[in-house]
Formats: C-alpha cells, sequence, structure tokens
C-alpha cells in the first residue's frame, strides 16, 4: 500500500465523521435559525410617536373647539328665545294698555 492511500476501514471512519459533523453543522444552523437576533430600533419610531402625538392633540383642539363652537350656538338659541318670550310679553302688555285707554276713553265719553 502506498502512504498516501487509507485503509477501507479508516476510509469508511473519515466518511462517518464527515456526516456527523455536516449533520452536526446543519443542526446548529437550524437551531441558530430560531434564535433571537437583536433588533434594531426604528430610529423613525420617535418621529412617528411625536407625529401621531401632534396628531392627537390637533384632534383633541377641533373637537374642543367644536364643543365650544355648539355651546356658545346653544347660548345664543336660549337668548334669542328669551328675547323673543319678552318682546311677546311687552306686546301683550301694550295690548292691555291700549284696551285699558280706549276702554277709559270710552267710559269718559
Amino acid at each position: 500500500m502506498k502512504a498516501t492511500e487509507k485503509k477501507p476501514t479508516e476510509k469508511k471512519k473519515t466518511d462517518l465523521e464527515e456526516r456527523l459533523s455536516r449533520s452536526a453543522e446543519a443542526k446548529k444552523a437550524l437551531i441558530a435559525k430560531f434564535r433571537a437576533k437583536p433588533t434594531v430600533s426604528d430610529p423613525a419610531f420617535v418621529d412617528r410617536a411625536a407625529r401621531r402625538a401632534a396628531e392627537l392633540q390637533a384632534v383633541r383642539e377641533a373637537r374642543a373647539a367644536a364643543k365650544e363652537a355648539a355651546k356658545q350656538a346653544k347660548v345664543e338659541v336660549q337668548q334669542a328665545v328669551q328675547q323673543v318670550e319678552l318682546d311677546d310679553e311687552d306686546a301683550e302688555v301694550a295690548a292691555k294698555r291700549a284696551e285699558r285707554k280706549a276702554r277709559k276713553a270710552a267710559a269718559k265719553a
């Protein structure tokens, strides 16, 4: 036998060892695939959070303004109703006075 040639049993051993090492490497690769990877934080996350907070604040301000406008409109309507009622009362009082004046004038004449 030459020095470079291996015995058949040694060749089988190396083939087995090679297969076992490849199998171990494949298992390691599978496990590495499922390991937790270090996360990379999104630099735009803070910008998105600030933008979302600004949008939320704008919506809140718009709702508050709408609520205030509705409240003001309600107050104006109530004032208008009160004014109409006062005008009606004044008209009734004026009609009664005119009627009394007419009766007194008729009684004097």
